[in-house]
């Protein structure tokens, strides 16, 4: 591939995007980009290349589901012009979408929820990103559920008691918010709030059954609640629902292993090892 084509290089791409080497190989090994090889096997990338990898690397950090995040960054690449136009562009979560905006256009693009709010304009012939600041503390109250939702992910490591409290807000606003209800279902859990997680897992199921991380989370509680058959019950509905969670058939496989039931036992140990070696 030229350097017309995909005029970046590796290092490029860390001074643009603040990206170690490690993670922009992680997130091309996930699928995210195929950058192409320049004359000397060197990874070149495209604009839109780096206009992905930055968007990737933000709704991994937002936790949005890996089914999601794919089909939202497959729209993207579709919609995204070849090359930066003089004008740049801004892209922004628009409530549970993302806006592209360029000049008087505008175009959505389907997503979860998203913790994004930046520019990308020309610097001396350089892709720059300028992010925008989140609302000020003052206007919490009118926060939309969507905003409620990215504060909580923003500050999840740092405050669990105000990331709760955001969670639940989220959900008041809009009870058929699933990703916020995963999130505070796993916030409970880690806390050893297993009742909590459970009820949390079960009502936002009443308004999503057919998500299943909602269902994973909802078996994790269950187990960790010492509530096994339960919890097995819950792992399958995942599984159904999506089988290519690897993460839910090893802990299936653990629980029929300690329950001496060996034929389910390696079946779900079978199809973890297929998709951890895929």
């Amino acid at each position: 591939m030229s350097s017309t084509e995909a005029p970046y290089t590796l290092r490029n791409i860390e001074e643009m995007l603040g990206l170690g080497r490690s993670v922009v190989a992680g997130l091309i090994a996930a699928g995210f980009v195929s950058p192409g090889r320049g004359a000397h096997n060197e990874y070149r990338f495209t604009f839109q290349d780096v206009v992905l990898l930055r968007t990737a690397h933000r709704l991994r950090a937002a936790k949005v589901p890996p089914r999601r995040l794919m089909r939202s960054l497959k729209n993207l690449r579709a919609k995204l012009p070849p090359s930066l136009p003089l004008s740049g562009l801004r892209i922004q979560a628009v409530g549970s979408e993302v806006a592209v905006r360029e000049r008087d256009a505008q175009w959505e693009v389907e997503s979860g929820q998203l913790l994004m709010d930046f520019e990308i304009s020309t610097d001396r012939g350089h892709v720059a990103f300028i992010e925008h600041p989140q609302p000020a503390p003052t206007a919490i109250a009118a926060l939309t559920a969507d905003e409620h939702f990215a504060r909580a992910v923003e500050g999840e490591s740092d405050d669990p008691a105000q990331t709760e409290k955001a969670y639940r807000r989220v959900l008041e606003l809009d009870p058929r918010h699933t990703n916020a209800a995963v999130n505070l279902a796993a916030l409970l859990c880690e806390a050893g709030r297993c009742a909590e997680a459970i009820e949390v897992c079960t009502q936002g199921l009443e308004a999503a059954p057919d998500e299943p991380l909602l269902h994973f989370n909802l078996a994790i509680a269950l187990e960790d609640a010492r509530r096994t058959p339960q919890a097995l019950r819950s792992y399958e509905r995942c599984l159904q629902l999506d089988p290519t969670l690897a993460d839910a058939h090893f802990n299936a496989a653990r629980l029929y292993e300690r329950l001496g039931r060996k034929r389910e036992a390696l079946r779900h140990y079978s199809a973890y090892r297929r998709l951890a070696n895929a």
